[in-house]
């Protein structure tokens, strides 16, 4: 009975806790796991939000797959036309998430990569560079809206690399 009450009372407790609480009593820490902080030595000054830190949506939020002009068709071609393999024992996976603002403009890209074990890696820097480059040249990331006001969301792409090439672009 009384881990019954325990329970009510730390839930009934909880329900009066908003996000902007959790969030402001814990300072250096991002909104949502994986959020991408705004940094002045990486990002490009012109690059703004529409709606704030705090509405940048998730690409899953709006549940329509990728949102991009010709698909992932016109992405695969774009990497295959441009990027041009580095001979080095290098293989693995590499990330570039960023966001797409309200006029589908893109900015706050950043790298994660991992070897096939899904250990953190760093590339070659002409592999990484490369695929920087072609992601930030993409320009046809379609506008996002829950309703009637066009979002900024998160974005991301996944490399394949085996041996310096690219093997596969996702999602």
């Amino acid at each position: 009975m009384n881990a019954i009450c325990l329970a009510v009372l730390l839930g009934l407790h909880s329900c009066g806790l908003s996000q902007e609480s959790v969030v402001a009593d814990a300072p250096g820490y991002p909104r949502w796991v994986g959020d991408i902080a705004a940094d002045e030595t990486l990002d490009d000054p012109e690059f703004v939000l529409c709606l704030g830190e705090d509405q940048v949506k998730q690409y899953f939020n709006f549940g329509n797959g990728l949102q991009y002009t010709g698909e992932q068709h016109a992405i695969l071609t774009a990497f295959r036309e441009q990027y041009q393999p580095v001979p080095l024992a290098q293989s693995g996976m590499i990330r570039i998430r960023f966001i797409v603002n309200c006029r589908g403009d893109t900015g706050r890209f950043r790298i994660i990569a991992s070897d096939n074990h899904y250990q953190p890696m760093a590339f070659d820097r002409r592999i990484t560079d490369q695929l920087l480059e072609i992601t930030r040249s993409l320009d046809g990331w379609k506008i996002q809206s829950d309703g009637e006001i066009a979002k900024d969301y998160y974005q991301y792409l996944l490399f394949k690399i085996e041996n310096g090439a690219l093997k596969e672009v996702l999602p």
